[in-house]
């Protein structure tokens, strides 16, 4: 634990991404919270991930620009002036989250173990959590929190969702017909399932569930492409929302959904946070370290199979936190383990 003879008055938190990983330092501010009321809490984060998490209570937020280069860093410089914190929470390990850590004045720098460090981390930090082998993300990013003295407590997320994007959710899913919303698409193109695969499932939770299918995404060309290219194989007609939805709308979605079926991502995160349940496809990546953290049972995981047959090792032998994302991996997920899963949230199948 921190040296801290007193409660801290101002806390620095540095994490500007990615909205998963941004969505894991919530419950931590939670804990902070619970424990120290009236402390000051400041949060350094990218301009995306705030426009996910602007609407949480009691926090300066100062977001960073990462494409606005050498003016984003004077407007930081600026911004942040000669304050000083009690203490700096530094959550990121990217060499260029390193070097603006150095913006912030505080002389406790807690940071990551060196196991989980890189691009020379434990060099910006004068403090490191507690290594725990073999620990869920959410669990990991807690250790912040433990490290401070704070009592560990189940995580809270409370993420903020306004009236209006329920509003504006609930005229694109009107009724109380069971949603199945399909996130088709990760930033890392080979987590990703195959499109026809995406298809059989959802067919299959209209016609054994009678559920309604919604495609959700960003504006990107390649995921309108994977939208167009689902709802061509589909037997029956989705709802294809990608790229109508903002970020914020996108959690209202979320959260009017029965169930996201989605590859390892961002909305993974953020639709387990706001208590959606979530079927995660993992192969390239291990559900028992990045899986939805309230949904771990429903998760597809097939990370063992590709560590023996992609590694010729146990998943255990890897190093914690090893991507396996090569041709391939993700075809180890069938669409019979998929359909078994949307049993076990939608209920009794429709008899034939």
């Amino acid at each position: 634990m921190l040296p801290l003879t007193r409660p801290p008055k101002r806390i620095c938190i540095f994490r500007l991404s990615a909205l998963g990983d941004v969505t894991h330092t919530v419950p931590v501010i939670h804990a902070i919270r619970r424990h120290w009321p009236s402390v000051e809490i400041t949060w350094i984060i990218g301009k995306l991930e705030h426009k996910l998490l602007s609407g949480l209570d009691n926090i300066e937020f100062i977001v960073f620009d990462k494409r606005g280069g050498w003016q984003a860093v004077k407007s930081l410089k600026s911004r942040l002036g000669n304050q000083h914190f009690d203490v700096l929470l530094h959550m990121q390990v990217a060499l260029r989250a390193n070097l603006l850590s150095r913006l912030v004045h505080s002389p406790i720098r807690l940071g990551w173990n060196r196991e989980r460090s890189r691009d020379l981390h434990h060099g910006f930090v004068n403090h490191q959590v507690r290594h725990v082998p073999f620990q869920h993300q959410v669990e990991g990013f807690l250790e912040f929190a433990w490290a401070l003295g704070i009592p560990p407590g189940p995580p809270e997320w409370s993420l903020p969702v306004s009236e209006a994007d329920r509003q504006w959710a609930a005229e694109q899913l009107p009724g109380n017909q069971p949603t199945l919303l399909i996130s088709p698409c990760s930033s890392h193109p080979l987590r990703n399932w195959r499109w026809e695969r995406y298809a059989r499932a959802a067919d299959y939770a209209v016609e054994q569930h009678g559920a309604r299918v919604a495609l959700m995404g960003g504006p990107s060309d390649s995921e309108r492409a994977a939208g167009e290219s689902i709802q061509s194989a589909m037997q029956h007609r989705p709802i294809n929302l990608i790229g109508k939805d903002t970020l914020t709308q996108s959690m209202a979605l979320l959260e009017r959904g029965k169930v996201l079926l989605s590859p390892d991502s961002g909305p993974v995160h953020i639709a387990s946070a706001i208590g959606t349940p979530v079927i995660g496809l993992y192969a390239a990546t291990w559900a028992k370290r990045s899986g939805p953290w309230n949904s771990l049972e429903l998760s597809v995981d097939r990370f063992p199979e590709a560590a023996r047959t992609f590694r010729g090792k146990e998943p255990d032998e890897l190093r914690w936190g090893t991507r396996i994302e090569v041709d391939g991996v993700m075809e180890l997920i069938s669409v019979e383990d998929v359909c078994k899963q949307i049993d076990q949230v939608l209920g009794v199948r429709k008899p034939r």
